[in-house]
């Protein structure tokens, strides 16, 4: 009888997970493996870093001098203000913006980065680095 039991005891621990040999330690689980997170960031200068498919490209670099410097108001021009059905949109150098869009626009200086913060009849009202301004329409 004795023998019965410690083999149904054993077949029993199997069965359930337990330890197979009676005072053996239970397995541990492994914890789950936490997911890498990849980081970029953008290079400043060659020496940091290139672009992969465009190796002899500047452009990784432009972005960084363009928020440097300061801008000239003389740089924006407004060629146009569409304002339909409560919808205003304005044309700055060639790039067409609406109320909250953000983009790059082509200067005599270079790219700048803008944000468009209202536009009213004849008048825009535009965001660079941190600084607002406003430009009429027709202005230089």
């Amino acid at each position: 009888m004795n023998a019965l039991f410690k083999k149904l005891l054993l077949l029993s621990l199997v069965a359930t997970g337990g330890p197979a040999v009676l005072g053996e330690p239970p397995k541990t689980v492994p914890a789950k493996p936490v997911p890498a997170k990849s980081v970029f960031v953008q290079p400043v200068s060659v020496r940091e870093g290139r672009d992969p498919f465009f190796p002899e490209s500047p452009r990784p670099y432009e972005s960084a001098v363009a928020a440097n410097h300061a801008v000239e108001l003389s740089a924006f021009s407004i060629k146009g203000i569409s304002i339909v059905r409560g919808h205003a949109m304005a044309i700055i150098n060639n790039h067409t913006f609406a109320v909250g869009d953000e983009g790059d626009v082509i200067t005599p200086t270079g790219r700048v980065h803008l944000r468009c913060t209202e536009i009213r009849p004849g008048t825009v009202v535009i965001e660079v680095n941190g600084t607002r301004r406003e430009l009429t329409i027709g202005a230089k």
